[in-house]
């Protein structure tokens, strides 16, 4: 084993902050224009202030580990529809029509949705993130150990 499994939460946490911080950045572009960039007035009909205020506001939530499910999974929604409309009519291939971080934030917020925020997290301080995710505990020989409140009385 290359990387010790312990490290996976920890790991996760990290991914969900830098992720956030990235992702923080179109929202910013869009609210205050820093970075500056040329953005349309309206999105199909949306307001890019509002799409604008969505990439902040929820990029907050996922960067701090606050409500990280649904605000992951909101944004991950946002990138699927982001690419379809903005990217793939364009062209075929994702690295000709410009629409990989688009496809990558999506897939990496379903990550975050599925898993939740990691140990690094408001919602793990608070003890609030009950369902279960990679939480990075591992047997001595490597397999998985499920704490049994993850599950309930549902059998493994």
């Amino acid at each position: 084993m290359v990387v010790n499994e312990k490290y996976a939460g920890i790991a996760l946490s990290v991914l969900r902050i830098i992720t956030a911080l990235l992702f923080i950045q179109h929202g910013t572009a869009k609210l205050f224009d820093v970075p500056n960039m040329t953005l349309p007035s309206d999105i199909m009909g949306i307001p890019t202030v509002a799409i604008g205020a969505l990439e902040l506001v929820g990029g907050l939530l996922v960067m701090i580990g606050l409500f990280t499910r649904p605000a992951a999974l909101i944004l991950a929604g946002e990138m699927a529809v982001a690419y379809f409309v903005a990217h793939a009519s364009k062209d075929l291939y994702p690295v000709l029509n410009g629409g990989e971080p688009a496809i990558l934030f999506c897939f990496i917020f379903l990550l975050f949705a599925a898993t939740g925020p990691g140990p690094l997290s408001v919602e793990d301080m608070r003890g609030e993130d009950d369902e279960p995710g990679v939480e990075g505990y591992a047997a001595p020989g490597g397999e998985r150990q499920y704490r049994p409140e993850d599950f309930g009385d549902k059998v493994i």
